[in-house]
């Protein structure tokens, strides 16, 4: 008896783990945008970054840099416009390193090898969600 009632609390344990990020996670709009191999010009102060990279819009931005560095996990929950299954299913952890500044189509303006990760890229701007 006392291993079944262990066995459930492990379970619900284990659940919460994983529907917790599922549940803290924020919507929002993706696009992409092609990058060097190293960014010279960003709003973030480094000059070397993988290509799993990400410029926020405002409010996700904060003012003076504050969000340079932080990482999120992004995952394509369906298409902006009309197109067939542009998400891959996957996810793709990505750092901040630039602000997206106006016109910026998306919440999220992910580097082209990022939005391939998660999505097609013929579908341009896609439906997110991400957690930080």
């Amino acid at each position: 008896m006392i291993k079944m009632v262990l066995k459930f609390v492990v379970m619900v344990i284990v659940f919460a783990q994983i529907l917790a990020p599922i549940a803290d996670a924020a919507e929002g709009r993706a696009v992409s945008f092609t990058i060097l191999p190293t960014l010279v010009r960003s709003a973030c102060i480094q000059t070397h970054y993988d290509t799993m990279v990400v410029g926020l819009r405002d409010p996700l931005w904060e003012k003076g840099g504050g969000a340079c560095g932080r990482r999120y996990r992004v995952r394509c929950i369906g298409a902006t416009y009309h197109f067939d299954r542009p998400c891959t299913g996957r996810t793709v952890d990505v750092t901040v390193v630039d602000f997206c500044r106006e016109p910026c189509n998306g919440d999220l303006n992910l580097s082209r090898d990022a939005f391939r990760v998660i999505a097609d890229t013929d579908a341009g701007n896609i439906r997110v969600d991400y957690t930080q």
